[in-house]
């Protein structure tokens, strides 16, 4: 994944990074920080789970209502109205201990599944947690924020503000359906590679520890089939090249995983998986949304994974941030890439706030 991330901040990392990696793994205030965001493109996986279910209407709809429904003012969300041809959802993960899904909840991650009406090809935009943007009312801070200071309608404004897009719907989901989802799919296939080997060990205990799930350690390195432990752990290792970004791939991987291997299941597989997790689901899709897009559901294809902003250089102010650079710049190819747009043109008030961001950091292209 390209961008130029801080150096420093992972050679302080490696000095005693067993001992490190244990503390953290045993912290409740951290648990499964990480490893909830899999489940993050829950979205996708209920509408396919929709498409496939060919149970009848009145099934679809009792399973689905199943999800817990909340309704946001779309007109406060700042939606880039000419941004035509896409569907862009929001899929927040969220660092909560209960049923609570809301306020108070920072977004741990940050996944707009965007869908292309004409192709139906999707691609999924991870936007990294730490990204130093304009919250209303907030000022310049974290991405995560957004989500606790104003749960969903706020976080999605921020996104639509800051990148220039046209969110209105969300999903958000909490870590502990994660292994639950994995395990009903009857795990998923994943490439370890050695230099991971060495930490995903000590994740699988914590991870198993939170959830009250056994599992077993990982001996090899190479293709094999994790369990919804070992699958989680995967998604948490951040201690490679890389670190979070290279976390936040590791995320959309697993993702990928489910929703290949959600294909291949019955429909009474498909059910069972339904009961498990829908319940566990916060949204603002109702249920007459998701059937309307049946009959394209199985067109969807998952093309590619891209992480945002492209180039980001860390600065430590009052805490560390992710500064994208340049605001600007990491925008217009985001539009460019992503959307097909050659002669997108940054709007003024993204390029406020860009030049606000190289004011207080000094990183500048």
């Amino acid at each position: 994944m390209a961008g130029k991330h801080s150096e420093s901040r992972s050679s302080g990392r490696e000095r005693n990074t067993k001992t490190i990696r244990q503390e953290k793994i045993k912290r409740k205030s951290k648990k499964g920080k990480t490893l909830k965001i899999i489940g993050i493109l829950l979205l996708i996986i209920i509408i396919i789970i929709a498409g496939i279910a060919v149970g009848g209407y009145s099934y679809i709809v009792s399973k689905l209502d199943k999800m817990q429904q909340v309704q946001i003012n779309v007109d406060e969300l700042n939606v880039n109205e000419e941004l035509s041809g896409y569907r862009n959802i929001a899929l927040f993960g969220v660092d909560s201990r209960d049923s609570n899904l809301g306020k108070g909840n920072r977004s741990d991650c940050i996944i707009i599944a965007s869908i292309n009406e004409k192709t139906k090809d999707v691609r999924l935009l991870s936007v990294y947690r730490d990204t130093y943007v304009q919250i209303e009312g907030h000022g310049l801070d974290k991405i995560t924020h957004a989500y606790s200071y104003g749960e969903a309608p706020l976080a999605i404004k921020t996104l639509n503000t800051n990148l220039d897009l046209n969110i209105t719907e969300f999903v958000t989901v909490n870590f502990d359906l994660v292994a639950e989802a994995v395990d009903a799919l009857g795990g998923v296939e994943i490439t370890i590679e050695q230099s991971e080997l060495q930490y995903i060990n000590d994740y699988i205990d914590g991870t198993s520890q939170n959830t009250g799930i056994k599992s077993t350690h990982i001996t090899k390195a190479g293709k094999q089939t994790l369990d919804g432990v070992q699958a989680v752990a995967y998604s948490r290792i951040r201690y490679t090249a890389g670190g979070d970004y290279k976390r936040t791939e590791r995320m959309r991987d697993v993702i990928e995983a489910m929703l290949r291997k959600l294909k291949t299941k019955s429909i009474g597989e498909i059910n069972n998986l339904m009961d498990k997790i829908l319940p566990k689901v916060y949204t603002n899709i109702s249920a007459s949304s998701i059937i309307a897009m049946v009959p394209d559901l199985l067109k969807y294809n998952v093309t590619e994974s891209i992480g945002w902003p492209y180039n980001t250089k860390g600065i430590t102010l009052d805490r560390w941030y992710g500064v994208p650079v340049t605001l600007e710049s990491n925008v217009k190819r985001l539009h460019k890439e992503l959307f097909e747009k050659e002669d997108y043109e940054v709007p003024e008030d993204i390029k406020e706030i860009s030049n606000k961001i190289v004011n207080k950091t000094g990183y500048k292209e």
